[in-house]
């Protein structure tokens, strides 16, 4: 049971902060669904633009070299809400509606985190840590949620519907309850924000946690009639104004109450943009493959922070980060106590703060699948392995809401390549820099020994097991 665990108060708690006149701060983390690296206009998006995403970068850090847990959305946000490697706990791929497994009662999201400081928790959006009822957010750490328990385009209206899937319909949750199913989904951004825009009001004079989690611009796409056609590319133009609409009502919102002083405001996405979807996908900003492969079009994301009087208006931030440092960050901002369980993450607060020579991730591990260890990273050289991956490249991609052909490629032997050079990851480097390859393979073992590696059948010893459940069909519309 959760309220069992033993916990360790972390030295991190010790921490001090400059005084505010709260004696707290607020967690504000919006994430997006299939936001690609290049889908701001303050990173090169065409046809539309996102003046308050661009702002809250201008005032606040851009990280550039921000990577998701998995480039898969389940995945994803189970490393993000827990800290961990999403194969440390278990946790692959982006369980539906059949799924009987989620996130383990044993493990601490940043819920369970913060309400050991008192913190009113809500999410609005998607979920995607298991849908069956001990994994949905009120038996793990939220006060509040609405949303869908999974993707948006889980539902009998998939355009492969009969042929490749077999989806049920998709239930809305509000709390507990399933208020809905099959929903107008141009309604969601509006009512997410709605939503969590009340939340802070609600929680104006205490510690308040919100995860907004947008279930845009994951296809299918859907947008109110406030954004409809106002776009130059179309409907996920629309969709992106709309988000940037949403991220704006939070920040004049927090302007209106006096609290952007002790609030920290982050903005992110799952995975890379979902390319074989054409025009209703985003844009990798020239970065290789994208969602569903461990290239950096998959699994590096968009990263704004903003936390005024913090943050160094317009700073840059290339350093090695990952979502998965979101959890030790809030635990080491609120002084709340890390759990007993081994984690992966690294707080990102020197990073924050601007400290020039900070650089507290030395290193990330790309795994995909159950435990396939693909890739791994110092931030400057990324090392390759051999492995098998779905390309976007060889055939032309789907278009208005549809999904191109894709085909498998494969990686025969390690190759090494220069980031700083070449973040397409085109050029193999590894015969002029034996030594680095030498240095990312160190890397690799030590974190084999630890949570193991299905490609080299190596076991681990530090993985842990998801929770499970005996699966009884959801409830469908009649």
């Amino acid at each position: 049971m959760k309220n069992s665990k033993i916990l360790l108060f972390s030295s991190l708690a010790s921490f001090s902060l400059p005084v505010m006149a709260a004696g707290y701060t607020n967690f504000i983390l919006i994430n997006l669904d299939d936001a690609g690296y290049g889908d701001f206009s303050y990173n090169g998006a065409y046809g539309y633009t996102t003046p308050n995403i661009d702002k809250m970068a201008a005032e606040g850090v851009r990280f550039t070299h921000f990577l998701a847990g998995q480039p898969i959305s389940g995945a994803s946000r189970a490393g993000l809400l827990t800290g961990c490697y999403p194969n440390r706990i278990g946790f692959a791929g982006a369980p539906g509606p059949d799924s009987d497994y989620g996130i383990n009662p044993d493990e601490m999201t940043i819920g369970e985190l913060l309400k050991q400081k008192g913190y009113s928790t809500a999410v609005f959006g998607k979920w995607h840590l298991g849908s069956q009822h001990p994994f949905l957010p009120l038996q793990n750490g939220f006060d509040e949620y609405y949303g869908l328990p999974y993707s948006n385009d889980m539902w009998p209206f998939h355009p492969q519907q009969g042929e490749v899937f077999n989806f049920p319909d998709l239930p809305t949750y509000d709390g507990n309850e399933v208020v809905g199913y099959n929903t107008d989904q141009s309604c969601f951004t509006t009512d997410y924000t709605t939503r969590s825009v009340n939340f802070i009001r609600k929680n104006k004079n205490k510690p308040f946690f919100l995860y907004l989690a947008h279930s845009m611009p994951h296809v299918p796409l859907a947008v109110s009639d406030k954004f409809k056609g106002k776009s130059e590319q179309g409907l996920y133009g629309d969709v992106m104004m709309e988000i940037d609409w949403s991220v704006g009502e939070v920040l004049k919102t927090l302007r209106e109450l006096g609290l952007e002083e002790n609030t920290l405001v982050i903005l992110t996405s799952d995975n890379g943009p979902w390319a074989n979807y054409g025009n209703h996908a985003g844009s990798t900003g020239g970065l290789r493959e994208a969602k569903a492969t461990t290239f950096d079009g998959g699994n590096r994301i968009p990263c704004v922070m903003y936390w005024k009087g913090k943050t160094q208006p317009g700073t840059t931030c290339n350093k090695l980060a990952s979502n998965i440092d979101l959890f030790p960050t809030f635990a080491e901002i609120s002084g709340a106590a890390l759990p007993e369980r081994k984690i992966d993450g690294i707080s990102l607060l020197p990073l924050i703060k601007g400290e020039k020579d900070a650089e507290p991730r030395k290193s990330f591990v790309y795994y995909y699948n159950k435990n396939d260890l693909e890739a791994v990273t110092d931030g400057r050289f990324k090392l390759v392995f051999p492995h098998k991956y779905v390309t976007y490249g060889a055939y032309l991609p789907g278009n208005d809401g549809k999904p191109g052909q894709l085909t498998n490629l494969e990686i025969r032997k390690p190759e090494l390549y220069d980031l700083r050079r070449d973040a397409g990851e085109r050029y193999d480097v590894i015969t002029q820099y034996p030594e680095e390859a030498a240095k990312l393979m160190k890397i690799a073992d030590e974190m084999r020994e630890d949570l193991g590696d299905n490609l080299t059948r190596m076991k681990g010893k530090g993985r842990r097991e998801p929770g499970h459940v005996r699966l009884t069909p959801p409830a469908q519309k009649k």
